[in-house]
């Protein structure tokens, strides 16, 4: 950013102090209502084939707003939305609004413990949510809201906006994030706070209602906010990504051009996902990048394939992004940009006192996207927020981000690391601790320790170094599955090390950096390594060396206990068909999770004529007395997604998915609805020929 640049946006900044101010009186979804009334026919939300106008969705908000009010909900409330991306899921978090509440995003994908404690800690009355997300669910006394059984009750309700019920200084969200405790934290983050941030961003960076935003981020990550409510404030329209087109490079370059986007905000990882995936970048996308620190290559990629290039900056407690900043083609480090409006940001020392410019110092910020603190952790809270000796308002606090920095001599702040433990993986914000706590809570480990290793240039995981209590070899499946109940995907370490103590240095400190790399020699397996024994699996071990950042790999490992997930599945097999020129769904892993199974499947495949011999239905789980159950792909024609909820089932239920024709890339795809009825139903019938069906 130049001189005159800073100049400007610094001049602009004290212009909208006194507006902010003002319209701070405002809450978020009084700012979408007046764009209902202006444009009303015009659409406001798009999901696959479906969408809503602005008209619409008003009206749908107003009924399940009134639904929830009938059943309690109002100021002081707080109501989970536990959905799948799509319509509802904006309706439901618009309503919960209007009720006078505040919502709980939780995503689906989470395991239920921890589903469970969020409800608990946040004292949760009623969960919104669908029948098809309710299965082996428990919430204790919430009360449980279903869109679509309930979905007669709700069009009942009036339509009409409800009277006013929450202020401005009432909470709009409380959204969880990692502890350091061996538990996750609820930040709550007020009306208030929300509709400054929003007011910012339609100037800067920048939103208009001739813009279309494809929104690509969990609504359990918060930065989801802006893709969701930014539009919807300016007249925009938000199209959503299911779950499966978000970590796709293909598909999501292909959504970009179908949508005629003009903004998309994703992390790092998201946007190197469209690179690989050849994108060659759209003159007129806005490009929002943060979540976590960017290489300067990286933005130089971003600078030449976009209109325009922003890294964006902030934590949870100070409401989504803090900073934002327009990057240009350099050399330089990619630095946080100016503050948003009513926002300072302050590089001080141990004492709190200012650094000299060019010193580090640790990051505090200020102003009016200040959180209210951590649900239920006043000491947390008060050791986090602190008074704002910089302030002459009453009550001002400065949150403490943990964040090092220092101003440059352009005044520019560049962003130097952490001064704890926390890191970013994907975007998302890990406290080690966490991890670290239920580790050593898990039987037969003495000790444990957590690190986000880089060995890999732009490939950053978890690396878990575990102390067995005893000579004997822990079972590195069973403690990873103990993880997986309890922590989302994101969480779960790459690798397992087992070390007979941990390093230390001369003062009796844990030393990190002598924690070795892990190494065929030290990483923990559950089968005995064999050596690739054709061509196929020669090619296949390299890849997944590759992609994994593993250094020996036997062909009988499973892909998800090296560390594999369904983003780097992405990666995988976009490699395996870049080497071997065969196309392969990523329902693939679903039955063959080792690099012999792969390979027999790519070797079966190039000696098959092309198209035949290809079927839809994939045993997911095909053992079981029970009826089988037949699940049918999503708008990504792959049954990847239904791997968890198969596990979730239990080993008795037979479990089979439908993927679309033509994921191989040589069969022609089925064009209608009935002639994907018909080729499934004949595909169905196969494993069970008679009815009753559970479909």
């Amino acid at each position: 950013m130049s001189e005159s640049d800073r100049e400007q946006s610094s001049l602009h900044s004290q212009l909208k102090v006194g507006e902010i101010e003002s319209e701070l009186e405002i809450r978020m979804h009084e700012l979408i209502g007046a764009q209902v009334r202006l444009i009303p026919e015009k659409i406001s939300v798009t999901f696959e084939n479906d969408h809503l106008t602005y008209e619409q969705l008003d009206q749908r908000a107003n009924q399940l707003a009134y639904y929830l009010r009938s059943i309690g909900v109002g100021p002081g409330s707080c109501v989970a939305v536990l959905l799948e991306r799509g319509l509802d899921l904006i309706v439901a978090l618009l309503a919960t609004l209007k009720s006078g509440g505040a919502y709980l995003p939780m995503d689906p994908m989470f395991p239920q413990d921890r589903l469970a404690f969020m409800i608990s800690d946040a004292q949760v009355p009623v969960v919104l949510s669908q029948m098809s997300l309710m299965k082996n669910r428990n919430f204790g006394e919430a009360r449980i809201v279903l869109l679509d059984r309930e979905a007669a009750d709700i069009a009942n309700e009036s339509n009409e906006n409800p009277a006013e019920a929450a202020a401005p200084e009432d909470l709009a969200y409380i959204i969880y994030t990692s502890g350091s405790t061996g538990k996750p934290k609820g930040v709550e983050i007020e009306h208030r706070s929300v509709c400054n941030f929003l007011q910012s961003m339609r100037e800067t960076p920048g939103l208009d209602e001739s813009d279309v935003l494809v929104a690509v981020t969990t609504v359990s990550f918060d930065i989801a906010a802006l893709e969701l409510f930014l539009p919807l404030c300016v007249g925009a329209r938000v199209v959503i990504a299911s779950r499966e087109v978000a970590a796709s490079g293909n598909q999501l370059l292909e959504l970009l051009r179908v949508s005629q986007a003009t903004v998309m905000q994703a992390t790092p990882v998201t946007w190197k996902l469209l690179i690989e995936a050849g994108w060659e970048g759209k003159p007129h996308l806005k490009v929002l990048c943060g979540g976590e620190a960017f290489s300067r290559q990286l933005a130089n990629e971003l600078v030449a394939r976009g209109s325009s290039v922003w890294n964006m900056y902030g934590p949870t407690e100070t409401t989504i992004w803090s900073a934002c900043g327009r990057l240009d083609e350099g050399s330089g480090p990619v630095v946080i940009g100016a503050p948003i409006d009513d926002t300072q940001i302050h590089v001080l020392d141990d004492n709190l006192q200012p650094v000299v410019p060019g010193a580090s110092g640790e990051l505090y910020i200020g102003g009016a996207g200040v959180a209210r603190g951590y649900l239920n952790r006043p000491e947390l809270t008060q050791q986090r927020f602190i008074a704002n000796a910089f302030s002459s308002v009453p009550g001002a606090r400065l949150y403490r981000t943990g964040d090092l920095g220092r101003v440059l001599p352009s005044g520019d702040i560049e962003y130097l690391g952490r001064v704890d433990h926390q890191v970013k993986i994907r975007g998302h914000r890990i406290e080690l601790g966490e991890l670290e706590s239920l580790i050593r809570s898990y039987e037969g480990i003495k000790d444990g320790v957590v690190v986000a290793r880089e060995d890999v240039a732009g490939e950053k995981r978890l690396v878990a170094y575990i102390v067995p209590d005893g000579l004997e070899q822990f079972d590195v499946t069973r403690l990873r599955n103990y993880l997986r109940r309890q922590l989302p995907e994101y969480m779960l370490p790459a690798s397992f090390v087992r070390l007979v103590s941990l390093p230390v240095t001369p003062n009796g400190k844990l030393d990190r950096k002598a924690l070795p790399v892990p190494t065929n020699g030290n990483l923990q397996r559950t089968r005995i390594y064999v050596e690739p024994r054709s061509e196929w699996e020669k090619q296949l071990v390299k890849i997944w060396q590759d992609v994994l950042g593993v250094e020996k790999i036997s062909v009988n490992d499973s892909f998800f206990e090296l560390g594999g997930n369904s983003l780097v599945a992405v990666r995988l097999f976009h490699e395996i068909e870049r080497a071997f020129r065969i196309k392969l769904p990523l329902a693939t892993l679903i039955d063959a999770q080792t690099i012999e199974e792969i390979a027999a499947i790519l070797e079966q495949t190039s000696q098959t004529e092309q198209g035949q011999g290809w079927s839809s239905l994939v045993e997911i789980q095909n053992k079981g007395s029970r009826l089988p159950f037949f699940c049918i792909h999503g708008a990504s024609g792959n049954v990847l997604i239904y791997r968890d909820l198969s596990r979730h089932l239990g080993p008795d239920q037979p479990f089979y998915g439908l993927q679309a024709q033509g994921l191989d890339g040589t069969g022609a795809r089925l064009a209608t609805v009935e002639e994907m009825a018909s080729r499934y139903i004949k595909e169905i019938r196969r494993v069970q020929p008679t009815g009753p069906y559970l479909v």
